[in-house]
C-alpha cells in the first residue's frame, strides 16, 4: 500500500506537469504569433532612395590655391540638414580620391553631422501659419570627426582651402547657410590641423568666388 504522502506529492507533481505544459504551448503560440505578425510588417518593397539633383562643389586646388566648380548628380534628401552633410561628404569623397586636385583622406565619413541653426543676433521672422521664414539666414555647425581632423595634412594654405571650400559649397547649394562654424567631435576645437581657426564664424559667402573677399 502506497504511504498517503507518497501519493498526495505525486498529485501535487503531476498538477505542476500539466500547469508546466500548459504554460509552455502558451508560449510556443505566442512566440508563433509574434513570428507571423513580423512578416506580416515586413516592407515588400526595398526602401526609397533619394532623387538625384544637381549639386555645385567648390573644389580646392592645390597647384594655384584656387576654387573650381563642379556640378555633380547626386542622391539628396529633402532634410535640409542631410542634404548639406551629404554634398559635403562628396567634397570630401574627391579629395580622397588618387588624383585629388586637393588631397585630404577620410573622405565621406569626416563629417559626422551638419547642423542647421538661426542665426545668432537675428530676429527670426514667422510665416502667417506659424513656420519659420524661409528666407531667414542660417549658420550651419559642421560637426568633423577627430579621425578627419588628425589625418588632415598641416600647413595654413592646405588648411584654408579645406575650410573654405566647405563654406562656399554649403552657400552654393543653401544660400540661407550665411555663417559655418566648425566643431570637431562635438567640440570647439583651435585649429583645423595646427592653422586653420576653428574658433570662429566663417561667413559662408565670402568663401564663394566673385561673391566677396576670402575670410
Amino acid at each position: 500500500m502506497i504511504p498517503r504522502h507518497q501519493t498526495i506529492l505525486f498529485i501535487v507533481l503531476l498538477a505542476a506537469s500539466l500547469v508546466m505544459g500548459i504554460m509552455l504551448w502558451q508560449l510556443r503560440e505566442h512566440a508563433h504569433r509574434q513570428l507571423l505578425d513580423g512578416a506580416d510588417s515586413a516592407p515588400t518593397h526595398a526602401p526609397l532612395v533619394a532623387p538625384s539633383e544637381e549639386a555645385t562643389l567648390l573644389v580646392a586646388n592645390d597647384s594655384d590655391g584656387s576654387m573650381l566648380t563642379q556640378v555633380h548628380a547626386l542622391p539628396l534628401p529633402q532634410d535640409p540638414g542631410g542634404r548639406a552633410r551629404a554634398v559635403l561628404g562628396k567634397l570630401l569623397d574627391l579629395y580622397a580620391a588618387p588624383d585629388a586636385s586637393h588631397p585630404v583622406p577620410g573622405g565621406a565619413g569626416g563629417v559626422a553631422q551638419v547642423f542647421l541653426l538661426p542665426v545668432p543676433g537675428n530676429a527670426t521672422t514667422k510665416t502667417p501659419r506659424g513656420g519659420e521664414d524661409q528666407d531667414s539666414p542660417q549658420l550651419a555647425v559642421v560637426n568633423l570627426t577627430g579621425t578627419f581632423a588628425a589625418n588632415h595634412p598641416s600647413g595654413l594654405e592646405t588648411e584654408t582651402l579645406t575650410v573654405l571650400s566647405l563654406c562656399g559649397t554649403l552657400h552654393v547649394n543653401l544660400p540661407r547657410v550665411t555663417q559655418v562654424r566648425f566643431l570637431v567631435d562635438g567640440q570647439v576645437r583651435p585649429t583645423l590641423a595646427g592653422h586653420a581657426d576653428l574658433t570662429r564664424a566663417y561667413l559662408a559667402a565670402e568663401a564663394v568666388p566673385g561673391e566677396g573677399n576670402h575670410p
